[in-house]
């Protein structure tokens, strides 16, 4: 059965599983191992998406084994696929010091070299300054400023300015960079400038300041998210009502509740999230929830799947389950996916014939969300 989703034949591989299990009974370590290794033929095809999808269910098994299994990404011709790969590997400490992974340093897209930057300097280990000393001079500024992030966190502290001189820069890009560095460095003097970057008059660098706050991680930038909710930008405010509930923000509850109310419905999706995160009544958001499930726009019912990911499993499987059946791809990606975050191992029979979908990318996530479950120990 392994030799069948090693060739792609994913629903010949669950069949002849279930036949084994009518013979032999339960085997969780042979499902897992199947579910792992039929997501790897997705990593070859034609399709971005599909080749993406395979990367995204890796990144969601907590387990060193899958490392492996991205090294061959680096490899891939889309920026946005290597991206992914950079980010997968940068989970595990041990994948951080391949030379594959630094290799990557050299990658000829700047936004896979700024992600193993922020991986590298995530490390504590100034032993690779002068890995990361060379791209201070990188061709692209935006590299150039996540090297000096980097940096900054492995105890060179004169880097601060060139990240901070990064906020007020001209172009729009190098702006945006630094301020999303800001969150990567993690320091709270890096406040005033999030601060400042919510006030940026183009929509996309406020929402990098919003997503910063969260991982600055202090309550004191909740009341800077709170004035964000009423950006003109839906986007925007999208990120500072997530983000909020990253904080545990308890004054945003209020604020949240009212957004659920929000003339946009991605708005409102993520609010949904936000208020899961510190842990509202399910009550407070159950009829949004439904009013969300019930749109015709399917990236809508996508959204509603991946904000009930943010919150307690009693409260949201039944919702997921639901969007599990939707007749569209990407609802039932975000569903399989929160599904394998917030569940336990009582809905793998649940996900298990979505690795027989027609569609590719359901078949990958699905398996991601049956190996992530049957990864965690028995009790959780």
């Amino acid at each position: 059965m392994l030799g069948l989703v090693r060739l792609g034949k994913t629903a010949e591989g669950i069949d002849a599983y279930e036949a084994f299990v009518k013979a032999n009974g339960k085997n969780e370590g042979l499902l897992r191992e199947l579910a792992v290794q039929s997501i790897l033929p997705f990593r070859a095809d034609m399709r971005e998406q599909v080749r993406g999808a395979a990367y995204s269910a890796l990144k969601e098994i907590p387990s060193g084994e899958v490392v492996p299994y991205f090294q061959d990404g680096f490899s891939d011709g889309s920026g946005m696929i290597r991206v992914l790969v950079a980010e997968g590997m940068g989970k595990f400490p041990k994948a951080r010091q391949s030379e594959g992974f630094r290799g990557a340093l050299k990658d000829q897209a700047g936004l896979v070299r700024v992600t193993v930057l922020k991986a590298l300097g995530g490390m504590g280990d100034p032993a690779i300054i002068p890995l990361i000393t060379p791209l201070l001079r990188d061709e692209q500024r935006v590299v150039q400023v996540a090297a000096a992030a980097a940096l900054y966190r492995l105890g060179q502290e004169e880097h601060w300015q060139t990240v901070e001189r990064a906020t007020d820069a001209p172009e729009g890009y190098e702006r945006g960079a630094a301020l999303r560095m800001l969150g990567e460095i993690g320091d709270p003097k890096g406040l005033p400038l999030l601060a400042q970057g919510l006030r940026d008059k183009q929509p996309s660098i406020r929402a990098a300041a919003a997503a910063s706050l969260g991982k600055l991680g202090s309550v004191d930038g909740a009341p800077f998210l709170i004035t964000a909710l009423n950006d003109p930008v839906p986007a925007v405010r999208s990120v500072a009502a997530v983000t909020l509930g990253k904080l545990r923000a308890e004054q945003a509850v209020s604020p949240l509740t009212r957004a659920l109310q929000d003339r946009n419905m991605g708005v409102r999706a993520a609010a949904i999230a936000g208020l899961l995160q510190l842990s509202s009544p399910f009550s407070v958001v159950a009829g949004t929830v439904r009013e969300l499930m019930g749109q015709q726009n399917p990236g809508l019912r996508s959204s509603v799947a991946k904000a009930l990911g943010h919150g307690r499993a009693y409260d949201v499987v039944g919702p997921l389950l639901l969007l599990l059946n939707d007749p569209v791809p990407k609802p039932k990606i975000s569903a399989a996916r929160s599904l394998g975050r917030v569940g336990g191992r009582e809905l793998i029979p649940r996900l298990k014939p979505l690795m027989k979908d027609q569609n590719e990318a359901v078949r990958a996530t699905a398996a991601g969300a049956i190996a992530r479950l049957l990864s965690a120990s028995p009790e959780a």
